[in-house]
């Protein structure tokens, strides 16, 4: 039974990655909202906020996000052979598509219908990344300073000749170095949304608290103030 129980997974994981990439056109970040939908919303497999730390390893890690995801969430759900079926999947069937493109796009390339359909893909393509982005900023920009530091990137990358790739490490520095400043002055270094919501309602509870008893104090004032002078 325990046998057979992983083999439906690892084929539940190939059936998934193999549906995601044929009709993902644009790259790795095209497939982001994609991936998310299947294996977050759909399968339950991963929460939100683990599929944000897995797209930012495989952003980080050499070669397509893509693959690098399907790869980590393979792995995440059935070890090696997880990541082997996952990366499997999700690459044979950009594979054959190619494969097809090489041997047919000679013949259809000066096809104004064809042109027409791949200019229309090029923009779905901008929206698809547009909407990872945001669904990525939900789980990562969890406080003030994250925001910063995603605001600050993107104005470099867009106001300067910096490599993306750059961004990474320096993002990496930043990090451990604001980490560093928050726990040397007091402040509660939060790494994640759960945290964050778990801090705010700590302080939103202790808050009344604390005005209670500052009025509970003036009225004891009061009486001691009146009972001196009786």
């Amino acid at each position: 039974m325990r046998i057979r129980t992983e083999w439906k997974l690892l084929w539940d994981i190939f059936i998934s990655f193999l549906k995601i990439s044929p009709v993902t056109f644009g790259g790795g970040y095209a497939m982001l909202p994609v991936i998310e939908q299947e294996v977050v919303e759909k399968r339950k497999w991963l929460h939100a906020e683990e599929m944000s730390n897995v797209i930012s390893i495989a952003g980080s890690a050499p070669g397509g996000i893509g693959v690098n995801a399907a790869v980590f969430i393979g792995y995440r759900l059935a070890s090696i052979l997880g990541a082997i079926v996952a990366t499997i999947g999700i690459m044979l069937p950009t594979f054959l598509i190619v494969l097809a493109l090489i041997l047919f796009f000679h013949q259809v390339s000066g096809n104004p219908k064809i042109i027409a359909a791949f200019e229309g893909i090029r923009m779905s393509i901008v929206a698809l990344i547009a909407y990872a982005g945001v669904r990525i900023g939900k789980t990562s920009l969890i406080d003030k300073t994250t925001a910063v530091i995603g605001g600050v990137t993107v104005v470099i990358l867009l106001l300067s000749f910096v490599q993306p790739v750059l961004m990474i490490p320096l993002g990496v520095v930043a990090g451990v170095i604001i980490m560093k400043l928050k726990e040397k002055i007091g402040v509660p270094v939060l790494l994640e949304q759960s945290e964050v919501a778990k801090y705010k309602e700590t302080v939103g509870s202790q808050q009344p608290i604390k005005v209670k008893s500052a009025e509970k104090m003036v009225h004891q004032q009061k009486d001691v103030y009146f009972g001196d002078g009786i």
